[in-house]
């Protein structure tokens, strides 16, 4: 039966990585893996858990309750963000930022898509910031082709933004709500590698891209189009609803409570500004300006994934899969800094959400007092606290080391899907610099740490 898990897991992995040539979407891949898990480990309990075995059904059922409660934390949390983000987008809010962007130089572009994507994540998250901007681009630039170069910085200047927030990344807001690293400290000590992470593709870029962009022919219809939103509207969503996400780790240190309460309280006073706003409306132009309406845009399949993967770990947690694995990374690599580089490359190629939850199920997080009275192996342990050195390394390796391939993150896949940009074209032009980036901003984090 120990054997029998660890081959569902493998297999239900299997299916998530190669979901489009299956043409089976990797929440349910991910769904059936975390049922079929909790099934086996439940029928034989006996042989895998003996611990429990006296508790029996009973015993794994509590189990299960437990990991439930602290994945559900992360659901609902996700679930408000991106609530407040479709409510945003739904007024027209990003508009403050994009209009503003007047250049017709290439480099100028670069590093101002760069930037503006880089900040933007750390607010928002990777995938949404993504999708913002690579709609932008379509504005900016005619050709197709070039629109790929600037797409290709998205991506890693988005992983890059999301990878030193709390709130930027799901694998960041995983180990921030399991108190893995604090709001402070990540921001702290992740800001400089992740900006170097962007920086060194930028630097590279620079100066091979000359001259300026063709503009798109401006659209007889685009005058016509009678904007949802007045100006006033958009600007009160886009300052109520990223000051709502900013307020979030103000919120979880004045309160005690877990970051989902306060994502819901800053969706709470979105949702009545919003029906105060327009409550003179007609139904016909208030209602997909509503929370209500907005919530039937929400990426449910996602929520779904996050659900199946996170509860497909937790079994094999439970059942003492990954402290083996644990074990065999200690023998094998020797250091932490070793660990999470080859996690991040990993996640080049599988999501990094179930590497990072593996991660944490495999890696207890450690107490001071557990420290203290450790001994011979506090070296080790030690890297293991709140904002221990392998939690904020985690935190950037996961988050960046995904833009090495156009498949390995959801940024990547979601420009690859907007704008059909080729895999092969893309390890040609873009891996190498981000591979670049990641080892820049991954030796920087590991000199800041010696220092």
């Amino acid at each position: 039966m120990y054997v029998l898990m660890a081959l569902i897991f493998v297999a239900g992995y299997l299916c998530i990585a190669l979901e489009h040539p299956l043409k089976i979407d990797k929440a349910a891949s991910a769904i059936l893996t975390a049922v079929f898990c909790w099934t086996v480990l439940v029928l034989g309990a006996e042989s895998i858990l003996p611990a429990l075995e006296s508790a029996g059904s009973h015993g794994i059922s509590t189990e299960l309750r437990h990991h439930l409660g602290e994945i559900s934390e992360i659901l609902f949390f996700l679930m408000g963000a991106m609530t407040i983000v479709e409510l945003i987008d739904a007024h027209d809010g990003f508009k403050v930022i994009t209009e503003r962007i007047r250049t017709n130089k290439r480099v100028q572009l670069l590093w101002l898509i760069g930037f503006i994507t880089f900040f933007l994540s750390a607010v928002l998250d990777n995938l949404t910031t993504t999708i913002v901007m690579v709609s932008l681009l379509r504005k900016l630039i005619d050709d197709r082709r070039e629109r790929w170069f600037y797409a290709g910085i998205v991506v890693i200047a988005a992983n890059a933004g999301g990878a030193w927030s709390p709130i930027g990344d799901v694998t960041t807001t995983m180990l921030w709500i399991g108190n893995q690293i604090s709001a402070g400290g990540i921001i702290t000590e992740l800001f400089v590698p992740s900006l170097v992470c962007l920086l060194v593709p930028l630097l590279v870029l620079s100066f091979t891209m000359k001259g300026e962009f063709e503009r798109p022919a401006a659209s007889a219809n685009d005058d016509d189009q009678r904007d949802p939103t007045t100006p006033f509207e958009r600007n009160l969503v886009f300052i109520l609803g990223i000051g709502a996400l900013l307020f979030v780790p103000v919120f979880k240190t004045v309160t005690h409570l877990p970051p989902y309460m306060g994502i819901l309280f800053g969706l709470g006073v979105l949702w009545v500004v919003t029906e105060l706003l327009h409550r003179g409306k007609n139904d016909e132009d208030r209602h997909p300006l509503s929370v209500v309406g907005v919530l039937r845009k929400i990426d449910t399949t996602s929520v779904l994934f996050f659900l199946g993967i996170l509860l497909a770990v937790s079994s094999l947690a439970t059942a003492g899969h990954l402290t083996q694995v644990a074990s065999a990374l200690k023998d094998s690599l020797g250091n932490v800094y070793a660990i999470n580089i080859a996690i991040g490359l990993l996640s080049s190629v599988v999501d990094n959400v179930p590497l990072v939850a593996g991660a944490m199920k495999m890696y207890p997080l450690v107490s001071p007092e557990t420290l203290a009275a450790a001994g011979s192996e506090a070296g080790w342990l030690g890297n293991f606290v709140v904002d221990g050195t392998f939690w904020e390394l985690l935190a950037y390796c996961a988050g960046t080391g995904g833009s090495c391939l156009i498949i390995g993150s959801a940024a990547g896949v979601a420009a690859m899907g907007m704008e059909k940009i080729d895999f092969i074209w893309y390890l040609k032009k873009i891996s190498g610099l981000a591979l670049l980036g990641y080892l820049a901003g991954a030796a920087t984090y590991i000199g800041m740490a010696s220092l």
